[in-house]
């Protein structure tokens, strides 16, 4: 019998609000800006905030953080609901911010109401010298003085757009002398003269994320609100504008925010990258983009069960991404066909072979009981891997090299004979024989050999273009690193191999299937397929060739 999986500690506080009655069922929200695609850090924030909700009978809403129009685009809005889908999960309801945005302005008048807000005049230079420092308090200016009639006046004014942007702010008054510098009377709305997305050129003074974010879980009756760690600070004033509105109690909890070596976890780096075209957009399959790493081909499932092993924490750690690429590897080993391409053919002829075309019979999956079996033709000519070959081969060589036999996989053992090469000396055919008896399936020859090699007919081959991918950064931690974060790119991140050969199969199954090249990795069909030329992404490689390098190194 298997261990019950231990709670973690937000698990622990929903069951102890759900036992005590203080919640009949739990409500979370995913609340993203939409300012760019997510990415794997978000889809950790995506998984706990579904994952607890529908453990304990509870609903998630969606909701966009749109309070700023001049980053925020419905490209991403679009980009973000297909994503949450495709990793396997659905809102209860889909919201804005700006569906509050006539709420939240009320709300704010409150606040004035009760001469606890007020505008100011002055610039953000002189707010943040006026703030203090975290060991010095700061000061009120003049402004935080005007009575609540004048601060209602020219919060209206600003409503109506009587003001450029920056010429005023509202503030709260809460404590100018905080240890918690959030709390030195923040700024909660700022005018702004910009075209939204949704509600068009309506407002031209939008509410802080501060401001916004706690109000609308309140709204929504939102019972726990997930946050990473950096919004730690950020909830004495969650709590005080909730406790100040009389509005309903959600409650804010952090956890440790996803950092993944070789990485960057930044929309703002990752935002850069496309624009100086560093990466070819945000699906780019090296990006940490969500949308990227579906077109590399990783399962929804793998992320989903990478997400469960690093768990729900406190502290902030470094997860080697290399456990992603493993939760990649083992869904794969178990679903993903099994095909034969060659990157970098020797054309191989089988000089006693006379039977012109024969169909050999090859599994699938060999993890896969009900996988099935394909046909693979079988010629007198072949292709194997040019690094396949060895003229003069050191012992313990395993692959082929004259005089040594070699198993073909599905197929036969062959011998080679003779080399032949061009007047430079470069190798182009090699001559072997076969033995008959020794076909895959049924072999009575009595031969033992110790490599097997993947193949394909060279009559029957078809063409591709594979696109080996790797990791877009040479250094583990990329987000810590001196300097600009640029200079750390991996300037072998992709390499193209324009003209692979590949059994016919692979071009009949292409379509939304996942495959294994024997003996290569894990690749998947590209977007920039098309008629006339096939397009394979690597996914990952069979095993981890980057810890291999790290201890040679």
């Amino acid at each position: 019998m298997s261990e019950e999986k231990s709670l973690n500690f937000i698990e622990e506080i929903i069951e102890a609000d759900l036992a005590s009655g203080k919640h009949a069922s739990i409500l979370t929200r995913f609340p993203p800006e939409p300012n760019g695609y997510l990415h794997i850090g978000h889809a950790k924030s995506i998984c706990l905030n579904f994952g607890v909700a529908k453990k304990y009978g509870g609903k998630t809403n969606l909701r966009f953080d749109d309070t700023n129009p001049v980053t925020e685009d419905t490209e991403y809005v679009e980009s973000i609901k297909k994503d949450i889908q495709w990793l396997g999960f659905q809102w209860a309801n889909e919201f804005y911010a700006s569906d509050y945005f006539d709420q939240l302005f009320e709300m704010a008048l409150q606040l004035i109401g009760k001469e606890l807000a007020y505008v100011d005049d002055s610039t953000s230079e002189e707010i943040a010298e006026q703030k203090g420092t975290p060991t010095q308090p700061g000061n009120r200016n003049q402004y935080a003085s005007r009575t609540a009639a004048e601060n209602r006046q020219l919060f209206l004014d600003m409503k109506a757009g009587k003001y450029a942007d920056g010429a005023k702010v509202l503030r709260v008054k809460i404590d100018m002398a905080s240890p918690n510098m959030l709390l030195r009377d923040p700024i909660i709305y700022r005018i702004k003269h910009a075209h939204h997305h949704r509600t068009g050129d309506k407002w031209c003074v939008y509410p802080m994320y501060d401001f916004a974010h706690g109000q609308s879980d309140s709204i929504e009756k939102i019972t726990h609100s997930l946050c990473s760690l950096e919004f730690v600070p950020h909830r004495p004033l969650y709590d005080w504008c909730i406790e100040q509105l009389g509005t309903f109690p959600s409650k804010q909890y952090e956890f440790a925010r996803l950092n993944m070596t070789y990485t960057v976890m930044s929309k703002r780096k990752l935002l850069q990258l496309v624009n100086e075209k560093l990466v070819n957009g945000w699906d780019d399959p090296r990006m940490s983009t969500i949308s990227g790493m579906r077109r590399r081909g990783y399962p929804a499932s793998s992320i989903r069960e990478f997400c469960d092993r690093i768990g729900v924490a406190k502290r902030e750690n470094l997860i080697d991404v290399g456990l992603l690429e493993f939760c990649v590897r083992e869904e794969l080993n178990k679903t993903a066909q099994r095909r034969m391409v060659v990157f970098d053919p020797l054309k191989i002829v089988i000089t006693n072979y006379d039977k012109g075309v024969e169909m050999l019979t090859s599994e699938n999956n060999p993890e896969d009981e009900q996988g099935g079996t394909r046909e693979v033709p079988f010629s007198r000519e072949i292709y194997i891997e040019r690094d396949d070959f060895m003229e003069t081969a050191p012992k313990k060589y395993f692959r082929l090299t004259p005089g040594q036999m070699v198993r073909l996989k599905s197929a036969y053992i062959i011998q080679c004979e003779e080399v032949i090469k061009d007047a430079s000396g470069r190798i182009t055919e090699v001559h072997c024989t076969y033995i008959p008896e020794s076909r895959s399936g049924s072999d009575t020859s009595g031969i033992n050999v110790k490599g097997t090699l993947h193949w394909v007919s060279a009559q029957h081959a078809i063409h591709a273009e594979v696109r080996l991918y790797d990791r877009l950064f040479k250094i583990e931690d990329v987000g810590n690193a001196e300097g600009d974060f640029k200079e750390h790119i991996n300037p072998d991140s992709l390499q193209v191999i324009h003209h692979a050969y590949a059994e016919p199969a692979l071009g009949r199954d292409a379509q939304d299937l996942a495959f294994q090249f024997l003996r290569k990795g894990y690749f998947v069909l590209d977007q920039d397929t098309t008629a006339d030329k096939l397009v394979f992404n690597r996914t990952v490689t069979l095993k981890d060739a980057w810890a291999r390098e790290v201890r040679k190194s």
